[in-house]
């Protein structure tokens, strides 16, 4: 995106320019998501958090990013330990801005290593290169951290049906506004999966078994293929850390993500397999009868926020109707699964 945008923020403006960085940098690359600009400078990649407040997320003051800065280093160390180098001080004012320092604290961001992107997930599917052997060292690191994972009482409290449904059917009211005739989200889409969710989270005793199985952790909350790369060790990164109760869930519902995120790109094959290898070795019989739910659930919130990228007047045209498309793509999904249920 051009530092000419007026949309962006100055600050964003400003390390645009290889020389705002005490690092080598070459060229400065942004990218940006519904609710992050990240940069990707030199060794390194700097993410700030857009003041944005959708309800479930709320990045409004520069205190709450702060803290969500520091919840996503602590975080995201449990599964990549050398990739969270901490949190960031940008300081100054307008387009003359530095790192720490002195002067007014305008933002703050985490800064990471920056990992081989020839060795992300999405770029080894879309070389037709993702095989078994690398869903077996995704499941390798998966199971022991899941039986790691805090467990407590408060944390199994959102695993009944009830604090499932809140983050289920929110997704519907925020959505609702979107139904089109022509799409992404049609109304008959809307209607078919909330019907199928409501019908599903009516029968608690589907919810209160993976209680007392002991399934409802403290997970991941953001896991597929985006979200983690595989170069010389498994890194799984970019977990949600915004909001507990996104985080705070089922097990099934966590795997399901990666395994609708395989269907997506037409891997179901290999998301089949996922889900049996895991299953295996995390010794969860019960993790089946949750798929398609958690499936239809991950796939709806994909769609969801590729609408919410899409209305973002600072998002390129170009990265608009990419949004709009995948969303098409990730409601029709969500059907397939409330239809096969």
């Amino acid at each position: 995106m051009p530092m000419t945008d007026t949309n962006l923020p100055p600050y964003i403006r400003a390390l645009l320019r290889a020389g705002a960085y005490d690092h080598p940098v070459d060229q400065v690359r942004l990218v940006q998501t519904h609710i992050s600009f990240v940069l990707l400078a030199g060794d390194y990649v700097y993410k700030f958090k857009k003041p944005v407040d959708f309800g479930f997320l709320d990045f409004s003051t520069l205190e709450k990013r702060r803290h969500c800065c520091e919840q996503e280093v602590r975080l995201n160390r449990r599964l990549c330990p050398d990739i969270y180098l901490g949190v960031v001080e940008l300081r100054g004012r307008d387009e003359e801005v530095h790192f720490d320092g002195d002067g007014e604290i305008v933002e703050y961001g985490v800064k990471m290593v920056r990992m081989p992107e020839e060795r992300m997930m999405v770029r080894l599917i879309e070389a037709d290169e993702l095989g078994r052997s690398h869903i077996d060292a995704i499941v390798d690191v998966l199971v022991p951290f899941y039986a790691d994972a805090a467990r407590s009482s408060e944390i199994d409290a959102f695993g009944t049906a009830r604090a499932v449904a809140v983050n289920v059917l929110e997704n519907f009211e925020q959505t609702a506004s979107f139904i089109s005739d022509t799409g992404p989200l049609t109304k008959a889409q809307f209607d078919l999966i909330s019907a199928y969710a409501r019908g599903v989270l009516a029968r608690e005793e589907l919810f209160e078994a993976r209680i007392r199985a002991g399934r409802i952790r403290d997970c991941h909350g953001d896991l597929y293929s985006a979200n983690i790369c595989l170069a010389d060790r498994v890194h799984i990164y970019d977990c949600i850390e915004f909001n507990d109760r996104f985080r705070y869930c089922d097990v099934a519902s966590d795997v399901a993500f990666l395994a609708m995120d395989l269907d997506y790109h037409d891997l179901a094959g290999l998301g089949d397999y996922f889900i049996r290898r895991f299953a295996g070795q995390a010794e969860d019989e019960g993790l089946g009868g949750m798929l398609d739910f958690y499936k239809c659930y991950r796939a709806y919130v994909r769609g969801k926020i590729g609408l919410f990228t899409a209305a973002d007047p600072a998002v390129e045209e170009q990265v608009r109707q990419a949004n709009l498309e995948a969303a098409a793509r990730y409601f029709r999904l969500a059907e397939s699964y409330a239809r096969r249920a």
